[in-house]
């Protein structure tokens, strides 16, 4: 015949399988990944002593201010992420717990990512030069179909930096269209993917990358319009959110706001 338990025996035999699968869970590798905010650069300038853009056949014009693309670090593809890290991540305003495999989603080979994340720059290399050409041509601006562009941004890979590049070729061959800078002068950083067509395109980490913008001196950060909650999320005091949803649509934006006028927002 068995005793009957009091309250207390009883709340502690029963916990005594969660705390087993908490410890279980705390020393087990969860399929997340952790990512902070990472380097930016400025599409008008240099990477790593180089020039980004690199534009020929046509002249090109002196550029002021910064065009800032932006980027994320996150933990490697075979790094292991514990309950602990994620516990953590959740609790900083400079962490992002995010599902590995919306980070590396060709799974964990590191040269695999390697080549699918450098083949991804090389498509929105090649789709930032077409946008920015047919916008530019669009526009009337003269000769764009002798325009050789090129892009240099090093190791970095991924389609993210696609909106920017397409403005930094525009800032050099044709500024705001009138004579002054596309930028205004100012530190103007963000992301988005851009097509041939110049859609933008959502991308990932932004509330990371609002961080490392501010960080290296941006005061407005461009968005694709379907992230602006992201984006809003962790905001720096002090940068200002413009949505976007086409190249065009960015330019005008960048041209209101240089003239005071009323510009989209979040």
């Amino acid at each position: 015949m068995f005793s009957r338990l009091t309250r207390p025996q009883a709340l502690a035999v029963c916990a005594l399988p969660v705390v087993a699968l908490l410890a279980v869970a705390g020393f087990a590798p969860l399929p997340f990944a952790v990512a902070q905010p990472g380097s930016t650069s400025d599409v008008l300038g240099d990477h790593e002593g180089k020039p980004v853009l690199t534009v020929s056949g046509v002249p090109t014009r002196k550029t002021d201010g910064e065009l800032r693309m932006t980027t994320i670090v996150a933990t490697g593809p075979q790094t292991d992420v514990y309950l602990g890290d994620v516990i953590g991540g959740w609790f900083r305003t400079d962490r992002a717990v995010m599902p590995k495999d919306s980070v590396y989603p060709v799974g964990d080979d590191v040269k695999e990512v390697e080549k699918h994340n450098l083949g991804d720059m090389r498509k929105s290399q090649d789709d930032a030069t077409k946008a920015a050409l047919a916008y530019l041509k669009a526009n009337g601006v003269e000769d764009t179909d002798k325009a050789d562009v090129r892009a240099d941004l090093g190791r970095i890979g991924g389609p993210s930096a696609g909106l920017f590049l397409s403005l930094g070729i525009i800032d050099k061959l044709d500024g705001d269209g009138s004579g002054g800078d596309l930028t205004g002068g100012r530190t103007i950083a963000g992301t988005g993917t851009i097509t041939a067509d110049g859609e933008v395109g959502p991308v990932g980490g932004v509330s990371m990358k609002t961080q490392a913008a501010r960080r290296d001196g941006a005061t407005v950060f461009l968005v694709p319009k379907d992230e602006c909650a992201d984006a809003e999320a962790e905001l720096p005091k002090g940068l200002r959110l413009i949505p976007v949803t086409t190249l065009k649509g960015t330019v005008d934006s960048l041209r209101a706001l240089e003239k005071g006028a009323q510009v989209p927002s979040c």
